[in-house]
């Protein structure tokens, strides 16, 4: 969980920022965060105009999403194993994101044959029942878990000589 935190770091969208990594067998094999395709103008930048409008209170969160040119972290982590050809679903492979995938990011990590999402943080657009249909396990973790372990990443760096 702490690399999707890391993961959303990289994160272009003026809005909100999520990370996503997605493991096999224990090892991580792809990573996403959200902002706008490769090429596109970054989001912060004024690439999305649907952010843009939010930022300024011109729509509500949860709104007009079908506008927004942001990719979801989960989406890119997932095209990230379809361009490099990494099959995902034989071996039963973990999503970790920082929030639980909206529906589009739902279907995919349904088709794709992620069997258990962990996530640290809810969304309201999210489709539980389908993704108990789906036979996908969510846990929500408690932000306290990996907090010790971000603590002593910070500690680490800041004991580093300069």
């Amino acid at each position: 969980m702490l690399q999707a935190e890391l993961a959303k770091l990289r994160s272009n969208c003026m809005t909100k920022q999520v990370g996503a990594v997605i493991v096999r067998n224990h090892r991580q094999i792809a990573t996403g965060y959200n902002g706008t395709p490769p090429g596109i103008k970054n989001c912060y930048e004024g690439g999305c105009k649907r952010c843009q409008l939010r930022m300024e209170g011109k729509i509500e969160s949860g709104e007009a999403l079908d506008r927004c040119l942001c990719n979801h972290a989960e989406a890119n982590a997932i095209m990230h194993c379809a361009i490099l050809g990494i099959e995902t679903g034989v071996e039963g492979a973990i999503l970790y994101t920082t929030f639980v995938p909206c529906l589009e990011c739902t279907k995919m990590t349904i088709t794709i044959g992620i069997k258990k999402i962990i996530c640290l943080n809810s969304y309201p657009e999210t489709n539980f029942d389908l993704i108990k249909e789906a036979g996908i396990e969510v846990i929500q973790l408690d932000k306290t878990k990996i907090q010790r372990w971000a603590k002593t990443l910070v500690k680490n760096y800041e004991q580093t000589p300069k």
